[in-house]
């Protein structure tokens, strides 16, 4: 009875196996048949519940079948197949199916058996079985009806395994464990959970992934800013993904002013354009549609359009090209314009206007109006002339809606205009910004009739007559309000002057005409000597202006005061004056000032290396900008003839050995030519004892960003000394990555984008990057020129640093170059010339290990540790065969490298593994490299090395040459044979059996006991000897896993 017990059993067993699989068989095929066969399947459970007393063992009973039936699934190496996608989606929404009251225990039942199993499978070594546990169990989650009851216990099984998987090493288990998470990370109790997620996703590497954690972040204070440092991710994906989590999960109103305009300005400006359209979609349905009920004036409110100027231009600009905003019939600018009794005025009124003030977000909002209908007057003006028949006329009558309707919104008059602009100058700094605004809106009025002529000309008068806005401090001394440079104290407030004066003065030299008869008049104090320095400051601040917007010195004669008169009577003196900012903005007039002359003049140059030297650093950054612009359009030549004398370089010099100037010596610094007066302002550590308020910037920061486009454009500069290039790109190297650059963020970014683009431009830029590498790791390894004395923590950092540096100009020598655009035969045939040995990996590699092999056998610390790091670089180098004899040349020298690294296994490995690189190009091994062939290379590459081909090349053994001394007892050496061909290594006969099974002698025991006690001895002779010498060299004491770093 009992076997036949256990045989129906048994075959009720396997009757339940087929049923199950035959179901799995059939949801394979498609979506459609799910729903019928959930019942199916939850028929069977019920039935066998339902026959069996015990629910628990039925249960059991299903679920062992199940699992087995399911487990193919998980443990086939397969692809993610449809047909396998929709049989984890069906046993999904089976562990989640609820059936009536009654079967609701058999269903949890089964739920938290499947969730033990699943468990199980995730954390399998498997790779297939834990990515479908996970896969299951982050549907299952996501579909679980809220009311379903779990066990405690269990859930915290499953969640902490979840978190355990998220730093699993596939990226799609660790996609479906955040997914899984993604549903608890809301819950106060899983605070770890949100902190896991907000660890890994910087560190995170795979796109989806980060996707994926994106997506289940919450809105909340702690992952707001996680969020959005997500809209620079490198994958469009993520940043897509960023800006829907944004518009469904963070209210405009809990960002702050700058994380709103901060989003706006990557979004809309982003490169793709899906990223850019979802950026549109959240500012146009959730910020405008749903915060401000669609009112683009409520929408500029949130950006602060005064500090955020720009962004909130472009968001205009964008809403206004989608067709999302368009001004009111009856909303215009004409309703600030009143008159005395309240009402608006009109073309007929003959009183006085009576000026209602403007926000800043209106009169910025009408201002973009205003200058989109003049665009698109003018775009459709220009179709229309271009066009015939109908679609000319179509063309036509849309220009003229849209002048009629910017006709309708703008002042009625032009005195209106002024009257409507005077009222918010006088109104006080709080209604600057819309003054400025306004102003920019008369560029679209027209001043053809005389008596408007004559009313806006006035007005223009008087904003160039407006003195600098001033303040008293505690001691009663007067202080300019502004950066103290341009008209207004603004940059932005001149440029709307400047562009106003020209659209009312705009015949030709209409415009200089006016401005140098303010100057002039404005000059007569300055000249008597009467003028304060506000009025100083007022007059060479129109002069710039007008400067920066002339054409030419030609433009400026037969004016009020003539060309040569503005540079001795005001620039000049002004830049001898006593006041600081006085001088500050004559300097900047002396640079405009060469930039129109057709070559520069001796005074003017003068003046500004004086200025240069001998003033504080606001003075200096600006004469160095006026210096760096005069070089850039004249050339350095050129300014250095201006001088009218000979002046001496270093960067003659090939040897690239410059010599710190003083530029405190007012008297030899000027005999200098322009670019060594330059460069001096780099070596000075001085200049960072002042930093710009506004604009961080300072001498360093402005030299280094002239020098690198002197470097980027140096073939329109061919009279530049050969030496300057790679002298200077060093320099800029060392800069990058010093530590005082990293609080100048706009030079670092200028330099980023300038090391990005210099080496694929050509190639004699590699040629310049492979010279600048040696001089510049080696002035930048501490303790290899002169002895320093530092700790370890700062000789640590030096080292990590001049390694960067040094993988930093590997990456610029294996950058590829750009493509040029082929027209035909010729520029195909210069493709094919081979490139020059200097400009290769090879001359870079001979480079190195000509320095390398420099350096004595016996070492310092300090040179230890630098050879070693030039090894690790030499051996990333891709070395071609270019020439035969480069690669004999490089098989000698790098045989000598190896023995100058012969006490590093690892490094001596690697070494010898670029020999038999090397040995494998060698397409003729015996022939030897001739002296004069050597001679040959180095006179190619411009060093200077005795290479003595006639010595024998050998290469040490791993890790240490062995003794020759014969062995006088049975123990012998262990000796590991090199990998090279050409080393021979004599091996001991191998010992007989009779001397195997003989014991050492008392004579042999005696013998080698004395010949261990004599080399420990010299062994600890040689290691004092070192340290004397590095406590005589430097005092480094860094250890060398440091040097790798």
């Amino acid at each position: 009875m009992g076997e036949e017990s256990e045989t129906a059993s048994a075959s009720a067993d396997r009757h339940l196996l087929q049923k199950i699989a035959k179901i799995f068989n059939e949801t394979r095929t498609s979506y459609a048949t799910h729903n019928r066969k959930l019942k199916e399947l939850a028929t069977i459970r019920s039935k066998l519940s339902s026959s069996d007393a015990d629910d628990s063992s039925s249960i059991r009973q299903f679920s062992s079948a199940f699992f087995k039936t399911l487990t193919p699934l998980f443990v086939a190496a397969q692809r993610r197949t449809a047909a396998a996608e929709r049989v984890v989606r069906f046993v999904a929404e089976f562990a989640c199916l609820r059936g009536n009251s009654d079967g609701d225990s058999d269903c949890d039942e089964f739920l938290g058996e499947f969730l033990k199993f699943l468990v199980a499978g995730s954390v399998a070594a498997n790779r297939n079985a834990r990515f479908r546990a996970c896969q299951i169990i982050s549907e299952i989650i996501l579909r679980l009806p809220d009311e379903v009851e779990v066990a405690d216990e269990l859930w915290d099984d499953v969640i902490d395994c979840m978190m355990v998987r998220v730093q699993d090493k596939a990226p799609v288990i660790r996609t479906f464990s955040v997914r899984s998470l993604s549903r608890f990370v809301n819950d106060p109790e899983n605070s770890d959970i949100l902190d896991l997620l907000l660890e890994v996703l910087p560190l995170e590497q795979n796109p989806e992934v980060r996707k994926t954690i994106v997506l289940s972040l919450p809105p909340s204070n702690a992952t707001t800013q996680a969020i959005i440092d997500c809209t620079l991710d490198v994958n469009e994906s993520v940043r897509k993904a960023a800006y829907s989590v944004l518009a469904n999960k963070v209210p405009l109103q809990s960002l702050s002013i700058k994380l709103r305009t901060t989003i706006l300005q990557r979004g809309l400006t982003d490169r793709a354009v899906n990223v850019s359209k979802e950026c549109l979609k959240l500012m146009k349905d959730q910020w405008l549609s749903n915060c401000c009920q669609g009112d683009p004036i409520e929408f500029l409110k949130y950006l602060d359009v005064e500090t955020y100027e720009s962004v909130a231009e472009s968001a205009l600009e964008v809403l206004l090209s989608e067709g999302l905003i368009m001004p009111a019939d009856d909303k215009s600018i004409q309703q600030y314009i009143l008159l005395a009794d309240g009402e608006a005025r009109d073309e007929s009124s003959c009183s006085p206007p009576s000026i209602q003030l403007m926000e800043p977000e209106i009169a910025l909002y009408w201002r973009i109006i205003c200058r989109n209908l003049h665009k698109s007057a003018q775009a459709k003006g220009s179709d229309a002339a271009t066009a015939m028949g109908a679609e000319a006329a179509v063309y036509a009558a849309e220009a003229s809606d849209a002048n009629d309707l910017l006709e309708r919104i703008l002042p009625a008059t032009v005195s209106d205009y002024v009257a409507l602009v005077k009222a918010h100058i006088e109104a006080g700094p709080n209604h600057h910004f819309a003054s400025r605004q306004l102003l920019l809106l008369g560029t679209m009025l027209d001043f053809s009739d005389a008596m408007l002529h004559k009313t806006a000309s006035s007005f223009v008068q008087e904003l160039l007559h407006s003195p600098f806005e001033q303040e008293l401090d505690e001691d009663g001394n007067s202080i300019v309000i502004g950066d103290g440079i341009n008209l207004g104290g603004d940059r932005a407030w001149a440029d709307a002057v400047s562009k106003l004066a020209k659209k009312v003065h705009a015949a030709p030299g209409e415009y200089e005409e006016i401005i140098l008869v303010v100057v002039e008049e404005l000059a007569r104090p300055c000249r008597e000597r009467t003028a304060d320095f506000l009025q100083w400051m007022h007059m060479l601040s129109l002069t710039s202006l007008l400067l920066e917007n002339g054409k030419s010195i030609h433009s400026l004669q037969g004016k009020a005061i003539e060309p040569e008169e503005i540079l001795h009577a005001l620039l000049l003196p002004g830049a001898k004056h006593t006041h600081l900012d006085v001088q500050r903005i004559a300097v900047k007039g002396l640079g405009l000032f060469g930039l129109l002359e057709k070559k520069p003049s001796e005074e003017l140059v003068r003046q500004l290396r004086v200025a240069f030297c001998r003033s504080p650093p606001p003075i200096s950054i600006m004469a160095s900008k006026a210096l760096v612009d005069l070089g850039m359009w004249h050339s350095p030549t050129e300014v250095d003839k201006a001088m009218g004398q000979d002046l001496s370089s270093q960067f003659d010099d090939e040897s690239i050995d410059f010599v710190p100037i003083d530029l405190s010596n007012a008297e030899g610094d000027l005999n200098l030519k322009m670019l060594d007066l330059l460069y001096a302002g780099l070596e000075t550590d001085d200049w960072r004892a002042y930093t710009e308020s506004s604009e961080n910037e300072s001498v360093k920061a402005t030299i280094g960003e002239g020098f690198a486009k002197l470097l980027l454009l140096g073939e329109k500069y061919p009279n530049l000394p050969p030496s300057f290039y790679p002298f200077v790109l060093g320099k800029l190297v060392a800069l990058y990555f010093s530590e005082e650059s990293k609080e100048q963020l706009r030079f670092k970014q200028c330099l980023s984008v300038f090391f990005e683009h210099y080496a694929a431009l050509s190639e004699k830029h590699k040629g310049y990057v492979s010279k600048a590498f040696v001089p510049l790791i080696r002035s930048l390894w501490p303790g290899i020129d002169g002895i320093t004395k530092m700790s370890s923590y700062v000789v640590s950092n030096q080292r990590k640093r001049a390694v960067q540096a040094s993988r930093f100009i590997l990456q610029m020598m294996q950058t590829p170059l750009y493509k040029k655009e082929t027209r035909g035969g010729p520029e195909s045939a210069e493709d094919s010339i081979q490139t020059p040995l200097d400009r290769t990996e090879e001359g870079l590699a001979i480079r190195i290990a000509i320095e390398m092999v420099s350096f004595k056998a016996k070492k310092t610390a300090a040179e230890k540790a630098y050879v070693l790091a030039l090894c690790k670089i030499l051996v990333l180098l891709n070395l071609k065969p270019s020439e035969q004899n480069v690669i004999k040349l490089m098989r000698r020298l790098l045989s000598r490298v190896a023995d100058s690294v012969s006490s590093e296994k690892e490094l001596l490995k690697e070494v010898k593994q670029m020999l038999d690189h090397l040995k494998c190009l060698d397409a003729s091994p015996s022939e030897e490299l001739s002296q004069d062939e050597a001679n040959s290379i180095f006179e190619t590459l411009g060093v200077s090395y005795d290479l003595d081909i006639t010595a024998p090349a050998t290469v040490p053994q791993t890790p240490a040459p062995c003794s020759t001394r014969p062995t006088r007892s049975r123990r012998r050496v262990r000796v590991e044979t090199s990998s090279d061909e050409d080393e021979q290594v004599a091996s001991p006969p191998p010992p007989s059996a009779a001397t195997n099974l003989m014991t050492r002698s008392h004579r042999a025991s005696k013998a080698a006991a004395l010949a261990k006690m004599t080399a420990s001895r010299m062994k600890l002779s040689d290691a004092e000897e070192d340290d004397e010498e590095e406590e005589e060299a430097s005092d480094v004491t860094a250890e060398d896993s440091d040097e790798s770093e």
